[in-house]
């Protein structure tokens, strides 16, 4: 968006100085990463926090592993920072009439679209046992089905 505003700004006769960078994608490249580095780990802890603080926490199977239990209680839906840190520089910095970054954003969407719904039922299903009076125990049958995740 900021793109295309400084593109407008530059052939309507408005001169801002310095924002004739825009024109440059490395420029915008550079600006894009150090967004992306700020939302993340701004934005990144708070959603963590978060997360944790409404205990939407991952579950562990019992495989027998040394570092299955580090694990636990991992805040799930974190790819939400990664959305974050991903789509806003996007918007802000890319040139929006690329068809090659439309299918980016519109890839990047939907993906994290399909994910949330996999966390989604996981919770869910989580919640249902518990509900139960059930000790959780994670099973492949939680959340989405694997051809359904190679489909979306």
């Amino acid at each position: 968006m900021l793109y295309h505003l400084f593109d407008w700004m530059t052939h309507n006769g408005i001169r801002i100085p310095g924002g004739g960078l825009f024109q440059f994608i490395t420029f915008r490249a550079l600006m894009a990463i150090l967004l992306s580095l700020i939302i993340t780990m701004i934005y990144g802890k708070r959603v963590i926090n978060l997360l944790k603080k409404k205990q939407i926490g991952e579950s562990v199977r019992e495989l027998g592993l040394a570092g299955e239990n580090l694990k636990k209680g991992t805040p799930t839906m974190g790819g939400i920072i990664i959305l974050m840190g991903i789509l806003v520089p996007t918007l802000l910095f890319a040139d929006l009439s690329k068809v090659y970054i439309r299918l980016i954003l519109l890839s990047t969407v939907w993906l994290g679209i399909v994910g949330f719904v996999d966390d989604l039922l996981k919770l869910q299903a989580k919640r249902r046992i518990q509900q139960m009076g059930k000790d959780y125990k994670k099973t492949d049958k939680d959340g989405l089905a694997g051809w359904s995740k190679i489909i979306g």
